[in-house]
C-alpha cells in the first residue's frame, strides 16, 4: 500500500516505506491481516461474559442464553470500556498522588514542590486550612485528602463539589449519578455486568457515566493538578515535533507512555556534565532526550523536550535505526516493540511493574530511588550508542510550535499579568470574533489516515473561527502540522479568530496537555462559565468535543464524562454498539435531555466540523447572541448620555 494511504505526515510516509523494504510489519500491516473484523465485536453484540456463551445475536438468535439483549450485551460492553478507560487514567493519578505524599513527608526524596501557590489553591478546593501554615503542613493533609478520594465509604468527591459549576452538580445529583469514590465506580461497573445482576441499559449508562465523571473530575483532575505542583505547573514554551528532532551524532533517549514521574527526572539528569561527558567519551556528542505519545505532552509542556511522535509513531521511530533506548511505563505501549527492538541496536527498557513486555528489558522504577535508576537507564543508553549499525535513517521533517497552556495560565495571556481574567474570551464569544471553542483530542487508530482526522477537523474549525484546544496524540498531530505556531492564525483562521489571536499572541489550537490532562479542558469550562454571560451550565456554552482518530478505551471513558458534563462530542470511529438500537438511541438522542450533552459519530473529518459548528450555532441562537446588532455613530450629546453601571 501506498504509504500516502496510511499516513499524512511526511516523515512517516518515510518510514513506512522503510518498514516495507526491510520486510518489517507494523500496525497498518497487522490490521490488513486482521480483515474482515468480527462484525458482531463491532457492533457490540457478543458475549462472553459466563460460559454459557460466547452468545451473539442475530436474527434468529435474538438473546443470549440467559435471555440478554442487543441492548443489555453491548452495554455490559460498553462499561467494561468505560471501567478500563477510567481505572487507566485514575491509577495514573493515585501513582502520581503516592509520589506527592513521599515528596511531602520524606526529607531524602528526589522529588521536591515546584509549585506552592497552585498546592495552596488546590488544598482550599479541598478545604485545608492553608493560611499560617507551612508548606509541608499543608501538602501531608493534602495528600491523605486526595489519597482518601479513591476508596473513601461514605460521601462523594470533594473535586465534584469544588470544580464544577452548581448548575451542573445539581444536573448529576437529580440523576444519583454524583460519583462516590473512584475505586467504589469502578468495581461497581464490574459487579453491575457480571452474569444475572442489571439487564435494563438506561440504569447500567447511569453507572458507567458516574465512574466516567469519577474519572475525569476525580482520578484525572488529581493527576493533573498535583502533577502541576509536583513539577511544575507549565507555562508557554517552544518545541520542536516529529521524527526529524532525532540526532545522528548524539546518544537518543526516547520516552514511551504516561506516567511522568520517571520521565522528569530522565530530563534532569541527563543534564548532569559527567554523563554527557561519557557519552562524548563514546564518540557521541551529547544526549538528545525526545518523547513519544503522553510522556512526551508531559515533559513537553514543561520543559520544551521535543517530540519524537504520536502512537503510530512509535515503531517507525525504531525505524530509524539511532535510538538507544526506548524507555516505556504505562499505556498505548505496542507489545510488538520487544520483537522489533530486537531487529536493531535499540534497547526496549520497560520500568513499571504493571507492563512487562517480551522482548525488553525491565528496570523497575520506584520513586524512591528516582535518581539512581535515571542514570543506570542513561548510562545503558550510553554505553549502547557505540553499537549502532550502519548511519541510520532519520527524516528531515520537524515543525516548531508553542505548548504549555493551562486553565491558570491562559488568564494571564487574556486579559494580562494584572487584570488576569476569562472576560476577554468571553467578550470575544459574545461578539462573535470567536464562534466558540472545541476541544480536539484522542488518539491514532490505523483504520483512518494517520493524523488526517486531527489536522482536517481542525483546519475547518480555526477556518470557521472556532478556537481548538487539544490533548494527547491529537496535539501531537497539530504540533507536527505547524498549527500550534502564532504565525499559523493568519494562514489557516478566519478573520474574527486570526484578529484575536495576533493580539493576544497565542497559536489557534491551544496544547493544554497529555490525555489525563483533559481534566484541564472541564476547568477551563467552567471557568468560562463562572466569568459569566454565557449561560448558567457546561451545556449552555457554544462549545463541542472530538476524537477523529480514538482507537482506546481511555477515549470512551473520556468522551462519557464530556456528554454527561453537557459536551456534544463527536467521534470518528462509532461506539461499539450499532447493534443495539434502543441503546444507540439513547446515547447519540435522548441523554442530551437528561445531561445536556450527546454522542455523535462521523468518520468523515469535514462532516464532524460542520456537526460541530452547527451545535455551536445553535447554543449561540439559544443564548441569543447571534443577534446583529446596528452599529450607531455617537455624538458627544449621546456619549453625555451613557451612563456607567
Amino acid at each position: 500500500m501506498d504509504p500516502k494511504e496510511r499516513s499524512i505526515d511526511k516523515a512517516s510516509q518515510e518510514m513506512i516505506a522503510r518498514m516495507a523494504e526491510a520486510g518489517q510489519q507494523n500496525a497498518w500491516d497487522r490490521l490488513d491481516a486482521q480483515a474482515p473484523q468480527c462484525g458482531f465485536g463491532k457492533q457490540g453484540i457478543c458475549c462472553r461474559i459466563c460460559t454459557m456463551g460466547p452468545c451473539r445475536i442475530t436474527k434468529k438468535a435474538p438473546l443470549g442464553v440467559c435471555g440478554a439483549t442487543a441492548d443489555t450485551i453491548a452495554a455490559r460492553n460498553l462499561l467494561r470500556m468505560i471501567a478500563s478507560g477510567a481505572a487507566a487514567h485514575s491509577d495514573h493519578g493515585r501513582d502520581v498522588a503516592h509520589t506527592f505524599k513521599m515528596a511531602i513527608e520524606s526529607d531524602s526524596c528526589d522529588y521536591t514542590i515546584k509549585d506552592e501557590l497552585k498546592l495552596r489553591e488546590v488544598a482550599a478546593r479541598y478545604g485545608i486550612k492553608v493560611e499560617g501554615r507551612d508548606t509541608k503542613e499543608i501538602g501531608s493533609d493534602l495528600a491523605n485528602a486526595v489519597l482518601a478520594e479513591f476508596g473513601k465509604q461514605d460521601g462523594t468527591l470533594v473535586s465534584i463539589a469544588a470544580y464544577p459549576p452548581p448548575a451542573r452538580q445539581k444536573v448529576w445529583e437529580e440523576l444519583g449519578v454524583t460519583p462516590r469514590a473512584i475505586d467504589r465506580e469502578i468495581v461497581e461497573i464490574m459487579h453491575r455486568t457480571h452474569m444475572g445482576v442489571g439487564s435494563d441499559h438506561k440504569n447500567l449508562i447511569k453507572q458507567g457515566i458516574r465512574a466516567s465523571l469519577a474519572d475525569g473530575w476525580g482520578g484525572s483532575l488529581i493527576a493533573t493538578e498535583l502533577s502541576d505542583i509536583l513539577f511544575g505547573s507549565p507555562w508557554p514554551i517552544r518545541f520542536g515535533a516529529n521524527l526529524g528532532v532525532l540526532d545522528a551524532k548524539k546518544v537518543n533517549i526516547i520516552v514511551h507512555g504516561h506516567e511522568p514521574s520517571l520521565s522528569d527526572i530522565i530530563v534532569a539528569v541527563s543534564q548532569e556534565p559527567e554523563l554527557i561527558k561519557m557519552a562524548e567519551d563514546k564518540g557521541a556528542t551529547g544526549i538528545n532526550l525526545s518523547g513519544i505519545c503522553c510522556t512526551s505532552n508531559e515533559i513537553l509542556m514543561r520543559h520544551g523536550i521535543p517530540v519524537a511522535g504520536n502512537f503510530l509513531q512509535q515503531e517507525l521511530a525504531l525505524m530509524t535505526s539511532v535510538v538507544e533506548v526506548m524507555l516505556v511505563d504505562v499505556q498505548c505501549i505496542m507489545p510488538s516493540l520487544g520483537s522489533l527492538s530486537n531487529c536493531f541496536h535499540t534497547k526496549l527498557i520497560t520500568t513499571s511493574p504493571k507492563c512487562k513486555i517480551d522482548g525488553a528489558e525491565h528496570i523497575e522504577f520506584h520513586e524512591d530511588r528516582a535518581i539512581e535508576t535515571a542514570r543506570k537507564i542513561i548510562k545503558i543508553a550510553i554505553e549502547n550508542f557505540e553499537n549502532r549499525k550502519g548511519k541510520g535513517k532519520i527524516p528531515k521533517a520537524t515543525e516548531r510550535g508553542i505548548a504549555g497552556f493551562t486553565t491558570e495560565n491562559i488568564f494571564y495571556h487574556l486579559g494580562g499579568r494584572f487584570r488576569s481574567s476569562y472576560r476577554p474570551l468571553n467578550d470575544n464569544i459574545i461578539n462573535g470574533r470567536i464562534r466558540g471553542a472545541a476541544g480536539v483530542v484522542g488518539c491514532n487508530n490505523p483504520k483512518q489516515v494517520h493524523d488526517y482526522g486531527h489536522l482536517t477537523m481542525i483546519k475547518e474549525l480555526i477556518k470557521n473561527d472556532v478556537i481548538v484546544v487539544s490533548t494527547g496524540c491529537s496535539a501531537l498531530a497539530a504540533g507536527k502540522a505547524g498549527l500550534m505556531r502564532p504565525d499559523a492564525a493568519a494562514k489557516y483562521c478566519g478573520e474574527g479568530l486570526a484578529e484575536v489571536c495576533e493580539a493576544v499572541g497565542i497559536p489557534p489550537v491551544l496544547h493544554v496537555g497529555s490525555c489525563v490532562d483533559n481534566s484541564r479542558i472541564l476547568t477551563i469550562l467552567s471557568n468560562i462559565v463562572a466569568e459569566g454571560g454565557l449561560g448558567e451550565d457546561i451545556s449552555e456554552l457554544p462549545a463541542a468535543g472530538a476524537a477523529p482518530e480514538w482507537m482506546s478505551e481511555k477515549a470512551v471513558s473520556i468522551g462519557m464524562y464530556f456528554v454527561a458534563s453537557g459536551v456534544y462530542t463527536v467521534i470518528g470511529e462509532p461506539l461499539p454498539i450499532l447493534g443495539a438500537p434502543n441503546l444507540t438511541r439513547y446515547l447519540t438522542e435522548e441523554i442530551e435531555k437528561d445531561f445536556g450533552g450527546k454522542w455523535a459519530f462521523e468518520r468523515d473529518p469535514i462532516k464532524a466540523a460542520h456537526m460541530m459548528i452547527e451545535h455551536i450555532e445553535s447554543k449561540r441562537d439559544a443564548l441569543g447572541i447571534n443577534k446583529e446588532k446596528e452599529r450607531k455613530l455617537y455624538d458627544m450629546a449621546d456619549r453625555r448620555a451613557l451612563t456607567i453601571e
